[in-house]
C-alpha cells in the first residue's frame, strides 16, 4: 500500500489519464489494449481511473504498444505541448563555409528554441556575390525546400532542377544532392530537414 505522500506525488502525473489518452487517440479499446500487454482489462481500466498505480513494468508493457518511452507519463504537461516562439533577431546567421568571405550559402534555424524537434527548418540566403557551388552531401531522411525569391539550383546525382520563386521540391536526401544560387539575383529559401 502506498503512503499517502506517494499517491498525492503519482496523482500529480496524471499516468492513467495518458494512458486513455493514447488508448482513445489510437482507437483501441480495453480488451484489445490488454491482449497487446498481457494485462487484463480490469487492471488497466482502474489505472485509466486512477485507482491504481502501475508498476514500471506494467507502465512499460503499455509505452511499448504505442511506441512512446516511458519519459512520456513522467513529462510535464507543457512540455508535451510543444510551443516555442524563435524571433527574428534571436536568430543567429551562420555560413556554410566559415572561412570564406563569398561563401555560397549562409542559413538560419528557425526552429532552435523548440525541444525534441521532429524535423529542422532553416531560411537559406544565397548571396548575389556568392561564389562557386556549395559540396555535394547526403544525409538520413527527406528534405523540402520552397524559394522565396530568386532562382535555386538543386543538383542531385548530375541532374539540375532549377526552382524559382514560389517553388517547392521534396527528395530523398539520402541521394547525393547540392544547391547553389541560379542567375545573378540573390535567392532566399525555406529549407526543413526530417530524418
Amino acid at each position: 500500500m502506498l503512503s499517502e505522500t506517494l499517491q498525492h506525488g503519482l496523482r500529480d502525473y496524471s499516468i492513467g489519464e495518458k494512458i486513455r489518452e493514447l488508448r482513445l487517440r489510437k482507437k483501441i479499446g480495453l480488451v484489445e489494449l490488454a491482449s497487446h500487454t498481457g494485462l487484463s482489462p480490469g487492471l488497466i481500466s482502474k489505472i485509466e481511473r486512477g485507482r491504481l498505480f502501475p508498476t514500471l513494468p506494467t507502465l512499460l508493457r503499455v509505452a511499448l504498444v504505442f511506441s512512446v518511452g516511458l519519459g512520456y507519463f513522467f513529462a510535464d504537461d507543457r512540455s508535451r505541448h510543444i510551443f516555442a516562439v524563435t524571433r527574428k533577431k534571436e536568430r543567429k546567421r551562420f555560413s556554410i563555409r566559415p572561412e570564406s568571405k563569398e561563401a555560397p550559402l549562409f542559413f538560419e534555424c528557425l526552429d532552435f528554441n523548440a525541444i525534441e524537434r521532429k524535423f529542422n527548418s532553416y531560411l537559406a540566403d544565397f548571396p548575389a556575390r556568392s561564389k562557386g557551388k556549395p559540396f555535394a552531401h547526403e544525409h538520413d531522411g527527406v528534405e523540402f525546400i520552397h524559394v522565396l525569391s530568386g532562382k535555386l539550383v538543386l543538383t542531385m546525382r548530375d541532374e539540375e532542377t532549377v526552382l524559382e520563386a514560389g517553388d517547392s521540391v521534396y527528395f530523398d536526401s539520402t541521394v547525393t544532392h547540392g544547391y547553389h544560387r541560379g542567375g545573378s539575383r540573390p535567392c532566399t529559401a525555406i529549407v526543413t530537414v526530417a530524418p
